[in-house]
């Protein structure tokens, strides 16, 4: 019996779990958070007030008020069982950095004694040339500094029956470049601001502060760990890089929304109650359309929470799964033939006063004009929007039915015109209503616009979807995008409002609301963006459509990026993100190229070779016995050698692709292994599940398919 078969048989004893009693969890609701509540009851007066307004971008952090604040977190912290402290920080990479220290010192007689100063809370300092930095650091240029952000709230950390005290902390190097999500994310924030608020000062609307929202709907599998320790593939890149398609798949529609079992129930409320202590909304969770695919979705919250929050939210469900011998994967193709993960991005613009500027029933200038600059800033910037959704599993996904079209589009709702006649001839309509012809119902009141899953970028009526975002992506990075292309769109409107607009804003304001829009027509489109007949369409448009994500990274680099950027990253901080990314992404699939190597050459062609040995025995005992050889069984053996032959071939082609570019700096490498790589290794997984489905399953090593999405 092999590895597999032992494990399937194990499981088949394993008892099914009782569903957990689940909890309301408000007791416990940011329990584990330094928030505003523990704030005012730990701090002076004076401390929290000022700490307040930092956090509110009122005041600058004032550094003398650094030791009461240390003193009242260590205090709290070590209340709760912290034995440690990290700066938690968001590196240039796909999850958050952390080195831990004791918040134990010693004294001059080697006692041990409880301390934590001003000078360790704000400060700390990692080796910056071991983590990414495209440049701006080198193995002998290594300084490079956290410093806890007073924006974000303090929080315990808990793993393996122990508290670690964590300071969400920004990163930067010696010279003061950004080396991390974070300083660029609150940049945006704070440009998109300056512009939301100058947009409400010229309509006459009070408010101290305008900042992003967002909800960040998290796609992921869950499946065994048992069955995945046996898929070296997914252990190291995440996604099967071999697998024939199961018999069933998604056909059959019946996965979305269907009943939860047991054990998935059981880590979804596990995960619940720790984030709920760590402060994060949870609100929704559910199956989702592809089989052991699932999502979980939070209540909105500012921007730069809501990155921090999704950040701990999956690293919550990977150690939490593995509780429960699960395995979850973030990959955004981690099997072929089935969806693929996503992050939606919900984003919208509010104030502090509660206003949503994209909500169509508040101040009708305010959303047209608003509307207006995130179409022009789509128009202008495509390509940006993009290159910030790029990744080598990104690319696996994108207009794969599944998920938006590598095209940048806007779904505005139901038509452009009935907007632009609303807002220039005031010619507004009632309320749609659905009459379900059920006696015992009233009529259904229907959003002003349909979902259009096909959409780059649509309007669900108060927020933007931006479902291009790929399950494993840092939510900061889009989010910073957009908010940075959005505030020089507003900007550049406003501009043109303040200057020829007089008298009544709204008259006056609507012949260049309305030239805007006709400015951005071309991407607005509310259709099916999977069909052919939309890729005619936008080429038509001029619309562009960057289908690899290493040549969709060259709009970092163009003058247009750097100056809509100004403020928000440097040009060298720009260059530092491409040299990332394209290295990363052409890593990505040569880890991918050897692992498939690997696995074939050591664990699929013995199988094999096995399988095609004892295909040959029994027809010789059939010629023996001069019995008549079956055609099938006969010609079976001669596929069979055809298709190990030609898979020895492919693979041995995957491996010269790799020689060829070892000699070649990364953008290089990037592009042959998109362009000339990526698809010997699909010509070589072609051949490989073939015969997977012809070699006996008793010899056949990997976990298929069927078992790993099905067997709970």
């Amino acid at each position: 019996m092999n590895a597999r078969a032992d494990v399937i048989r194990k499981m088949g004893r394993r008892s099914i779990l009782d569903r957990p009693q689940e909890k309301e969890g408000k007791d416990e609701f940011a329990s584990y958070v330094f928030d505003q509540k523990m704030m005012e009851e730990r701090l002076s007066a004076e401390v929290y007030a000022h700490w307040l307004q930092v956090m509110k971008g009122q005041e600058v952090f004032n550094a003398a008020h650094a030791d009461a604040i240390a003193k009242a977190l260590k205090k709290w912290a070590v209340q709760k069982g912290a034995t440690h402290y990290t700066h938690w920080f968001q590196p240039l990479t796909l999850g958050a950095a952390e080195k831990h220290d004791s918040l134990l010192t010693w004294d001059e007689e080697g006692q041990a004694i409880e301390n934590f100063s001003g000078k360790e809370l704000r400060q700390g300092e990692p080796d910056a040339s071991s983590l990414p930095s495209g440049g701006l650091r080198s193995t002998h240029e290594a300084r490079g500094y956290t410093m806890w952000d007073p924006m974000s709230f303090p929080f315990l950390w808990s793993r393996a029956d122990g508290l670690t005290l964590c300071l969400p902390s920004l990163f930067f190097s010696w010279k003061g470049e950004a080396l991390d999500h974070k300083i660029p994310l609150i940049r945006s924030e704070e440009a998109i601001g300056i512009a939301g608020l100058r947009l409400l000062r010229f309509c006459g609307i009070e408010a101290k502060s305008v900042f992003s929202t967002l909800g960040a709907e998290q796609e992921y599998f869950a499946i065994d760990r048992r069955l995945a320790l046996l898929r070296p593939d997914l252990l190291l890149t995440g996604r099967t890089v071999l697998g024939a398609k199961p018999p069933k798949g998604q056909e059959l529609k019946d996965h979305y929304f269907s009943s939860l079992q047991p054990r998935i129930l059981a880590f979804m409320i596990d995960c619940e109650e720790e984030a709920f202590r760590l402060g994060i909304p949870l609100k929704t969770r559910h199956n989702e359309v592809a089989p052991s695919q699932h999502e979980v979705a939070p209540l909105f919250e500012k921007g730069p929470a809501a990155v921090d929050h999704n950040v701990l939210l999956m690293e919550i469900m990977r150690q939490k799964a593995l509780e429960h011998d699960l395995v979850c994967l973030f990959h955004e193709k981690p099997f072929a033939g089935i969806n693929g993960s996503g992050k939606h991005n919900n984003w919208s613009l509010a104030t502090d006063t509660g206003l949503n500027l994209l909500d169509p029933k508040g101040d009708p200038l305010v959303f047209f004009t608003l509307l207006a600059a995130i179409l022009r800033a789509v128009h202008l910037h495509a390509p940006l929007l993009r290159a910030c959704i790029a990744s080598a599993g990104n690319d696996l996904r994108l207009g794969g039915a599944e998920a938006p079209p590598t095209i940048p589009s806007v779904d505005v709702g139901k038509s452009l015109e009935k907007i632009l006649r609303e807002l220039i001839h005031k010619n507004g309509t009632d309320p749609r209503k659905i009459d379900l012809g059920l006696s015992h119902l009233p009529e259904h009141g229907a959003d002003a616009s349909d979902r259009n899953r096909t959409s780059f970028f649509a309007f669900t009526g108060n927020k933007f979807e931006f479902r291009g975002v790929g399950a494993s992506a840092s939510c900061a990075w889009p989010m910073t995008v957009l908010n940075t292309i959005v505030a020089e769109s507003l900007h550049a409107l406003l501009d043109s409002m303040e200057k020829e607009v007089e008298g009544e804003k709204w008259q006056g304001a609507a012949p260049l609301l309305q030239k805007a829009f006709q400015s951005s027509e071309s991407i607005l489109f509310s259709g099916d963006g999977y069909s052919s007949e939309w890729r005619g369409e936008a080429q038509k448009r001029g619309l562009p459509d960057v289908s690899d994500s290493h040549h969709a990274y060259a709009a970092l680099l163009e003058k247009s990026t750097f100056h809509v950027f100004e403020g928000v990253l440097t040009e060298k901080e720009l260059r530092s993100r491409y040299d990332i990314f394209v290295e990363h992404y052409a890593k990505t699939i040569e880890v991918e190229a050897n692992v498939m190597i690997d696995l074939f050459r050591t664990q699929i062609l013995p199988a094999c070779l096995k399988a095609q040995k004892e295909w040959g025995k029994s027809l010789k005992v059939l010629a023996d016995l001069q019995m008549p050889l079956p055609p099938r069984l006969k010609d079976g053996l001669e596929i069979l050698t055809g298709l190990i032959s030609d898979a020895i071939a492919a693979i041995d082609e995957v491996e010269r692709k790799g020689e060829q570019t070892k000699d070649l700096g990364w953008d290089a490498k990037a592009k042959v292994f998109a362009e000339l790589t990526r698809p010997k290794i699909q010509t070589a997984r072609h051949l490989i599940d073939q015969l997977e489905k012809i070699v006996d399953d008793a010899l056949w090593p990997l976990p298929k398919y069927w078992e790993l999405l099905y067997l709970k």
